[in-house]
């Protein structure tokens, strides 16, 4: 891979990304009782990143620097890592394959660490739930209409389970969810709270073809092995099964004029996806698309403008106003800039 900047810490520099790459900081023991990087002034700790690879090329193909990473330990907290957080632009250094144009951050915390960081993710975002409801309703219908026989529904990375909620009002009779963060469990919906298994997809964690259909909806960017989680996915559907993916699309025109600014650059972002990386990486991991697009989301306007790049006072302030008049609820539909592919298991 090409070499470019490196983030600092107390003024070192990190080396070039190998495995167990390590820089000074501190750890502490939170309630859980796994280690928790933090920075510390007096005395050498360690906190380890991992060097990445294009997860369609695989191994020892070339890659583009786009952006130089820009952060500090004192980012590495589980609120940096909760979902739907005012952006701050905070991100890994960000890579683009040579060969298939594959983007992703590299390197990346190890996997440890970002499962305590998710672990103690929080779930703040229960004001736009209604507007995801519809959103992600809208193409579960579309997956419907491929097949029949849908009566029972896992969904990755499900939040309190608004979305399976959803999927029993259009008719199927069993849900499942996986879900790294407990505080979000925690304010799941007592109907569907026992539902949802608080762990990451991995393979063995269902049985061999237990359901129908599998939904990913702003997860598969945040996953460091893609071609694992698919595995999974696979397996945990019957043969014929259907998949949906929905999430962030990196060839869109907004992240082609916002560049670094957009809020997908992010440190939760381990790979970003266009069109023709979403296929690939699907069609590698044994399933056939059947269909792919772009998609239309219902937000408020209080969210778009939580999404828009301008100075944090200004933000703040037009925030505050929004939240305090209808304006800020008023709901509107809106491209931006996320794609979506449903496809089979072949």
């Amino acid at each position: 891979m090409l070499m470019g900047s490196w983030p600092q810490y107390g003024g070192s520099l990190l080396s070039p990304p190998e495995t167990g790459a390590v820089a000074r900081v501190g750890t502490s023991t939170p309630t859980h009782g796994s280690p928790m990087p933090i920075a510390e002034e007096d005395g050498p700790a360690t906190l380890s990143f991992q060097a990445t690879q294009c997860a369609i090329c695989g191994p020892g193909i070339p890659a583009k620097e786009l952006y130089p990473a820009n952060f500090g330990v004192d980012d590495i907290t589980p609120a940096r890592f909760s979902a739907r957080r005012l952006p701050d632009r905070v991100h890994y250094r960000m890579v683009r394959c040579l060969s298939c144009g594959l983007v992703r951050s590299d390197p990346v915390l190890d996997e440890a660490t970002l499962a305590h960081l998710y672990a103690e993710s929080t779930f703040d975002y229960e004001a736009e739930t209604a507007n995801l409801k519809a959103t992600y309703g809208r193409y579960l219908a579309k997956l419907r209409a491929f097949s029949n026989h849908q009566d029972s529904l896992l969904e990755i990375g499900c939040g309190d389970g608004f979305f399976l909620e959803q999927a029993l009002t259009q008719g199927y009779s069993k849900v499942r969810g996986v879900e790294p963060s407990e505080a979000a469990i925690r304010d799941a919906s007592p109907a569907i709270r026992d539902q949802i298994m608080c762990d990451v997809m991995r393979p063995g964690l269902f049985a061999d073809g237990e359901f129908d259909a599998v939904c990913l909806f702003q997860v598969f960017d945040h996953v460091p092995h893609p071609e694992v989680v698919l595995d999974a996915c696979r397996a945990a559907l019957r043969p014929g099964g259907l998949i949906l993916c929905l999430n962030h699309n990196v060839e869109s025109v907004s992240s082609h004029i916002m560049q670094e600014r957009s809020p997908i650059i992010d440190i939760e972002h381990t790979y970003l996806y266009g069109p023709a990386t979403m296929r690939r990486i699907f069609e590698a991991g044994g399933f056939k698309v059947l269909k792919q697009g772009h998609v239309n989301n219902t937000y408020s306007v209080g969210y778009i403008t939580h999404l828009v790049p301008m100075p944090a006072r200004v933000k703040g302030m037009a925030l505050g106003t929004l939240r305090r008049s209808r304006l800020g609820g008023l709901t509107v539909p809106v491209p931006l800039g996320n794609l979506y592919l449903i496809a089979s298991r072949s």
